[in-house]
């Protein structure tokens, strides 16, 4: 919003087919970004229901799409681009991250999980900033490798060495399908 983007945050039960169709459908929407649950073929949004899928993925034609769903990428991102959605940034296989569990109702808090989602973060904000999907895959990627780095360079506990192998998955399976070039 500070850059003179519309943004439309659609959370808990606004996370719904209706509401997301709706807006893609009457907004000038060129990029999306999904925080939910997903497999191969689809994203979900409020308790569990289905935004994305194989069947009206024509949502995401002429659109850069960022899932943070896991698989996503591995069947719908690819026929997301087939059938003209201009980028897909996604997983291609399960997304894992840590919390700390006396964190959970406050995320924005928890150094554990933020090792994890901050490469998101950076994915997105780096877009924003009218950077290439390449660009922001890259610094997207290199996050995850400083966070690789600090955890391997601090005290090791078994813990560390855990979390260093799913940042390495994490960084290993998200993919940028379509026009890397594309820039929101």
């Amino acid at each position: 919003e500070s850059k003179n983007i519309k943004v439309f945050d659609l959370q808990k039960e606004r996370a719904n087919l209706k509401e997301v169709e709706s807006i893609i459908n009457k907004q000038n929407v060129s990029f999306l970004v999904f925080n939910g649950h997903g497999n191969e073929d689809l994203i979900t949004g409020n308790q569990n229901k289905d935004l994305i899928n194989l069947k009206n993925v024509k949502l995401l034609k002429n659109r850069i799409t960022y899932a943070v769903s896991c698989s996503s990428a591995k069947l719908l991102g690819p026929r997301s681009i087939e059938i003209g959605a201009t980028s897909y940034i996604g997983y291609d296989n399960d997304f894992i991250f840590f919390y700390n569990p006396i964190m959970i109702t406050r995320p924005l808090n928890d150094k554990m999980a933020e090792l994890f989602l901050k490469p998101s973060v950076e994915l997105v904000n780096s877009l924003i900033k009218n950077n290439s999907v390449e660009e922001s895959f890259n610094r997207s990627n290199n996050m995850f490798k400083e966070n690789i780095k600090s955890l391997l360079t601090s005290e090791t506990s078994e813990e560390n060495t855990t979390m260093v192998r799913y940042l390495w998955w994490d960084m290993k399976h998200q993919v940028a399908l379509g026009d890397k070039n594309a820039t929101i």
